[in-house]
């Protein structure tokens, strides 16, 4: 993320323009960061803001839920929200104070589904990024499933849709056509489309000429980089050139 867009305006503007419990948070912060972004004060909120300010809210529950926030953890999720040295501060504020507001994680997750109702593909890389940090200390606690299941039903996602973005990070009976959503009966032409369609769909380079935010961007390439390793062991196991 970069928080270079959190500017000028004033996050007090952007709070007022996104509402709800992540306009709150926006709000709360207003002062420590400066928002360059061109439009009116009350226009619409950048998808970028809204993207990351809501991945780091639901992050931030996430930990409470758990309990303990790990230094595996902590590095997981810079990987995934991008900052510089002094922007560091002020993202770790929105994270206490996300981790500390009395909204529960459902208001958050609903108000996130409801932005991206038109673009399901940004909220598969919210809970792609959720799952990618609650794995970082090797292992997705049950507090931990149970509330990503719960963010999943409310962004919409489908059994075979979580099945498919949990794979990538559970090995869920260690099995690579769960990583890819493929029926293991596919003959080889189909299963090496499905694997071409997955890979031009999650290209990081397709990302950033959708203009999303790097967050977004950083999660597809570690998304690709599961679909590719999923496809290298079926390569392996069908003796495909």
């Amino acid at each position: 993320m970069s928080l270079g867009l959190w500017g000028k305006l004033g996050g007090a503007g952007l709070g007022l323009a996104a509402g709800g419990p992540l306009g709150a948070l926006i709000g709360a912060v207003a002062g420590h960061f400066l928002v360059d972004r061109e439009g009116s004060l009350f226009g619409r909120t950048p998808r970028e803001v809204v993207f990351t300010t809501g991945l780091v809210a639901l992050a931030a529950k996430m930990a409470k839920s758990d309990g303990v926030v790990t230094p595996s953890e902590v590095a997981a999720f810079e990987e995934v929200v991008r900052v510089s040295d002094e922007e560091r501060a002020g993202i770790a504020r929105l994270f206490d104070l996300a981790k500390a507001t009395t909204s529960g994680f459902e208001a958050y997750a609903q108000q996130i589904a409801e932005a991206f109702r038109e673009e399901p593909a940004l909220l598969e890389d919210v809970l792609d990024g959720l799952f990618h940090i609650a794995k970082a200390d090797g292992a997705v606690h049950d507090k931990e499933a149970g509330y990503l299941r719960s963010v999943a039903e409310i962004f919409g996602l489908d059994e075979a849709a979580y099945t498919c973005l949990a794979a990538r990070h559970l090995r869920l009976a260690d099995d690579p056509y769960e990583v890819l959503g493929a029926d293991r009966a596919l003959s080889d032409a189909d299963l090496k489309a499905r694997y071409r369609a997955l890979v031009a769909e999650n290209h990081p380079d397709r990302a950033v000429a959708r203009g999303l935010p790097p967050a977004a961007v950083a999660i597809a390439t570690r998304r690709l980089a599961a679909i590719n390793a999923a496809w290298d062991r079926i390569s392996a196991e069908r003796n495909l050139p």
